[in-house]
């Protein structure tokens, strides 16, 4: 694998454009009655077509057998080594929601839950609740007092919050308190490292205090809170690549981690179609896009076989006013695989597919995680997705003599 380093000084400056459509989640599992994924039982005619005028493959986004967050999976794709470049969830949530975050903050990615009465985890999303009633719980959160420290928690969609704290010697080596599943109870926070006792105890006095406010609130009766994490140092996407980047996404989340590689954020809509009508509006902008879909996850996660599917067709539908643009290479993959069947991400390898004038095209006639088993790229890593789609954008320069 290539480094960063050794693409920096290869990497040059043109007029080409390159579009990266992430389809978050879009790896499935065969439903047990049809034998098929969602993709492959979605009816997409234009991915197909893209698929048959490209050149496939699958992708593993972390490692082989290596389930992956959305962060180090999005890292891989922008071509940042996950295991060199790691991240928590809380500062990608405060960076996606605008919050002013700190040297020395650390932030957490909070979930509203609901427990039943005696403490066990009946649902991880209470329900889903509305953004209006997320940002009502939040305000009251607000008046929970802790020791020596600022505190803000801060709403970012339906169930999700963000809390952040701020004070002296805090540093986020700490366990979470969401066991990732229901009928456990939530999680005592425990340091990871003596300099972690500070803010596990701080973020356990959070906790409690939390409870007792949300007591009246059902199903948001308690909170969960993990991917405790402080600002890290990463080069510049722009710098490495020689790209000037935009990211066109809707969920606070993945902005963040666009806006952490030093991508431009355009605000969009979050339906396919708005995005890529957003897409349409600032093209002439930029020579590199991110656009993220975030349904076909949500519905994976919600074990929603056949709503997935829907988002899926979703996309297909949209995806010609995408293709009007004439890019010079479309990328179409995703950061991991979330099969309905298993309701959160999996380990599965993702299907992906590279359109270019210049690729060798292979015999794949639709793009399904069974045809691109036999795509011409084979199965490989996520990290060598950039420098495959700077190499057909005529980016890149020749290595060595």
């Amino acid at each position: 694998m290539i480094g960063l380093e050794q693409i920096k000084e290869l990497a040059s400056s043109s007029p080409s454009k390159i579009v990266m459509l992430i389809i978050d989640g879009i790896g499935g599992l065969p439903d047990r009655e049809t034998g098929k994924t969602e993709l492959e039982t979605a009816q997409t005619p234009n991915l197909d077509r893209l698929a048959e005028q490209g050149v496939c493959g699958l992708i593993d986004p972390v490692s082989p057998g290596i389930t992956p967050g959305s962060a180090p999976g999005h890292f891989a794709l922008f071509g940042y080594d996950p295991f060199r470049f790691s991240i928590g969830r809380g500062v990608l949530e405060a960076l996606g929601i605008g919050f002013d975050v700190k040297d020395g903050d650390v932030a957490a990615r909070g979930n509203f839950c609901t427990v039943d009465n005696t403490g066990l985890i009946s649902d991880r999303r209470a329900g889903r609740i509305s953004s209006e009633k997320c940002a009502e719980l939040c305000e009251l959160l607000s008046f929970v007092r802790l020791d020596d420290v600022q505190l803000w928690v801060l709403p970012v969609r339906e169930h999700r919050f963000l809390a952040v704290f701020r004070g002296e010697e805090l540093h986020p080596e700490v366990t979470d308190s969401d066991p990732q599943r229901i009928g456990s109870a939530p999680n005592v926070i425990g340091a990871t490292s003596p300099e972690g006792r500070k803010m596990a105890r701080l973020a356990n006095q959070f906790i409690y205090g939390a409870r007792e406010i949300l007591s009246r609130h059902y199903p948001a009766n308690m909170v969960l809170l993990r991917g405790f994490s402080q600002l890290p140092s990463l080069p510049k996407f722009s710098e490495i690549f020689k790209l000037n980047p935009a990211a066109i996404a809707a969920y606070p989340m993945y902005k963040g981690l666009a806006k952490l590689v030093g991508m431009k954020i355009i605000e969009t809509g979050s339906s396919p179609g708005e995005e890529f009508v957003t897409l349409a509006h600032r093209y002439d902008e930029h020579d590199f896009f991110y656009i993220h879909i975030k349904q076909t996850d949500s519905a994976g996660e919600d074990g929603d076989f056949y709503r997935k599917v829907k988002a899926i067709e979703d996309v297909d539908n949209a995806l010609p006013s995408l293709l009007g643009l004439k890019p010079d290479v479309i990328i179409v993959t995703g950061d991991h695989s979330t099969p309905a069947l298993l309701e959160g991400h999996s380990w599965h390898p993702v299907p992906f597919l590279l359109y270019s004038q210049r690729c060798r095209r292979d015999k794949v006639g639709e793009f399904s995680e069974s045809a691109c088993v036999s795509g011409g790229l084979g199965r490989f890593p996520a990290v060598d997705i950039m420098p495959l789609a700077m190499a057909n954008a005529l980016k890149l320069s020749k290595f060595g003599a």
